[in-house]
This record gives C-alpha cells, structure tokens and sequence, in this order.
C-alpha cells in the first residue's frame, strides 16, 4: 500500500487554544498519536467530533482506527451513577467515538482504543467501569510507568510477548467486560490493562496505558499491519 494506511484518530474538541495572536475553539490531538502512526508504517489523519450519522461513511475511508485518549466517559452511558471524583462529561466526544467503534466493527476495519478508547470500547459492547482507581496516575500532568504483563495466546501477547513497562495515566478501568471482550493483559494489581475480540470478529485491541508517550511502537504497528491487509468479510 504505497504511503502506508490510513489511520484516522479521534480528537479532542477545546473551547479555546492559543497559537500566535488567536485564541479560538479548536480540534487538537496530542502530537505523540500521529508520530506513533508514522513510526509505526502508516499515514494518520485527525477525526474531529462529527455529527454521528457520518461515522459509517468516516470508517469506510479508512484503512484503521485509533480512539485516542481523554476525558472520563459519561457514566450513564453505562447505566452508572457519577462518582464525585469523575471527570466532566463530554456527550458530543463519546456520542461521536461511539459511533466510530460501531462502524469499526460494523465494517471491521481494524480498531484501536488508547485509555478512554479502550475504555469506550468496553462501553460500547455493554462494558462497565470503575470511575475511580488509585495508584495509576501518581502526579497529576504526569505521566508515571508501571508493568504490564500480557495473557499468553492473546493478540496483545503476539505483539508483545514479554512483561513490558509502559506510560500510564488513567484512575478509571474496565469492571464488568462487555460482550465478547476478553482480557489479554494485567497489571500487577490485577487491574485489566488491554481487551481483545476474538479473531474471528475481526482486529479489535484496546489499551490501558498511553502508547503514544512512549518508544515502543508494537500495538500500533500490530494496528497498521493488521490495515494493510485486503478487508475481510462475514
């Protein structure tokens, strides 16, 4: 595929950002998600918050995608309560990341969820959360590292065999899995920290931890190999 696939990324929506004399609202994604697509062999393209009828035609561009990291997904989307210590919602973001995963899936094109994405993964397929975890972001603005040791026969254990220590910043996780979603890595608290479907229902991997800050681009080049290859069909 000359160039490389195409691998859209979900962004962030902010009601004002600064460069040179403007500030204006703007659709921002933190550099270290492209860089990491471009490493890892393919072509990255942003994907600001849409209306959600259009995310079918969106995927159907695509070659992959990326859900990228954020704020706390709504609990009443999974039929939850909100905990004090959860963050502000930000209904337009999961109702358009949301649809993005359905139409991954629908049309299963090969997809990634980074933190919130693989958490709004769980959600989609009737997941729910714990909103909150101590011990995974130490400092806050920083990113702390912690190991994660994957599930042997697990596509996350194919991409990286061996206990790795990897970004993190997160204080929610996944609690109740959603249908079909197994586990296919561990913190060492136990702390569910990636989720796979099964092959059969097509490359489908979410992560707990920030890829994206670090060197190792395993995940993401698993995601773009996956990419490259003709679609499959039902």
């Amino acid at each position: 595929m000359a160039g490389g696939p195409l691998i859209g990324v979900s962004t962030y929506l902010e009601a004002a950002a600064r460069w040179g004399v403007w500030e204006l609202e703007a659709a921002l994604l933190p550099a270290g998600y492209p860089r990491l697509v471009q490493r890892a062999g393919g072509m990255a393209v942003m994907l600001p918050p849409d209306e959600a009828s259009r995310a079918a035609d969106v995927v159907s561009r695509l070659d992959g995608v990326v859900i990228a990291g954020g704020p706390d997904v709504d609990p009443s989307r999974y039929g939850a309560e909100r905990d004090p210590r959860t963050g502000p919602p930000a209904p337009a973001r999961d109702a358009w990341e949301l649809a993005l995963i359905d139409a991954a899936l629908a049309a299963r094109t090969p997809l990634l969820g980074i933190c919130r994405g693989m958490q709004l993964l769980n959600v989609a397929l009737g997941g729910t959360l714990v909103q909150h975890l101590d011990g995974h972001a130490e400092i806050v603005g920083t990113f702390g590292h912690h190991p994660v040791k994957p599930i042997p026969g697990t596509r996350y254990a194919t991409a990286v065999p061996e206990e790795t220590s990897v970004p993190t910043y997160h204080h929610q996780s996944i609690d109740r899995l959603g249908t079909g979603l197994l586990p296919s890595a561990h913190a060492e608290d136990g702390t569910i920290e990636a989720i796979e479907l099964p092959a059969a229902d097509g490359w489908v991997l979410g992560v707990q931890w920030h890829p994206e800050m670090g060197t190792d681009v395993r995940v993401m080049r698993a995601l773009v190999k996956a990419a490259a290859q003709p679609p499959t069909t039902t």
